[in-house]
């Protein structure tokens, strides 16, 4: 696993969702050139190399067909005409520094079955993109509550030594808990298991989640703006 103090120099994390399709996620890239992008049904990420050039760029708006909507670990790199954005976000990475991993028996992995719970838990909570086929990314686990399902979290973005831990939340009714710390401690013991390190991302303005982070013992690595671009339908 990636020492505490390497990790942070680890530059594929600049770009971890181009590193994700070039690698473990490579089944589920559209490509075009060197642009990738997830399966709309998986994720709603595209992603371009760091070292991207104009061309690069279009090809990547090429991904995106008229009328639809897709998010952009984004530089501030000129783009096409044919795209604008329509929204961003300012996200802060942290990298597992000194968490530790504890399997919990009350955790219970989440199948396809789980699905459209998991989507109104979502829907309620939003913890940030998660859908109709996002769970085949990863591991996700749930803590359940008078048989309805009452926090959940799971494994996205992966690639050779990394697995990036997403879709944190709990229902209103059961925070407080301690709920989310606990799907995360187990989420955390088997990523290690793999010898990997643990990273995730959060709004830069949701405090109270960066607190719980640095209490689980993750560390800001850095920040970027993810941006929602938006390419206009056909008249």
């Amino acid at each position: 696993m990636p020492t505490a103090n390497s990790s942070y120099d680890d530059p594929r994390l600049d770009n971890p969702v181009y590193e994700a399709l070039s690698g473990a996620h490579a089944r589920f890239a559209q490509r075009k050139g060197r642009a990738l992008r997830y399966d709309p049904e998986v994720a709603p990420f595209l992603a371009v190399p760091s070292d991207a050039s104009a061309a690069d760029w279009r090809d990547a708006v090429e991904l995106m067909p008229p009328g639809t909507m897709a998010g952009i670990l984004h530089d501030g790199s000129a783009l096409p005409e044919s795209v604008e954005v329509a929204d961003g976000f300012e996200l802060v990475q942290m990298i597992g520094a000194d968490v530790v991993g504890c399997a919990d028996p009350e955790v219970a992995t989440l199948g396809p079955a789980d699905v459209p719970e998991m989507l109104e838990l979502v829907e309620l909570t939003q913890p940030g993109p998660f859908l109709t086929r996002t769970i085949e990314l990863g591991r996700y686990v749930g803590i359940r509550r008078d048989g309805s399902l009452a926090a959940m979290a799971g494994e996205r973005l992966r690639f050779q030594g990394w697995t990036e831990i997403s879709a944190v939340c709990t229902a209103p009714a059961h925070r407080g808990q301690g709920l989310a710390s606990r799907l995360m401690a187990t989420l955390v013991a088997d990523i290690q298991r793999r010898s990997e390190g643990v990273f995730l991302h959060v709004l830069g303005n949701n405090t109270g989640a960066i607190r719980l982070y640095k209490e689980l013992g993750f560390r800001a690595r850095g920040g970027g703006v993810i941006s929602v671009l938006a390419r206009p339908g056909a008249d």
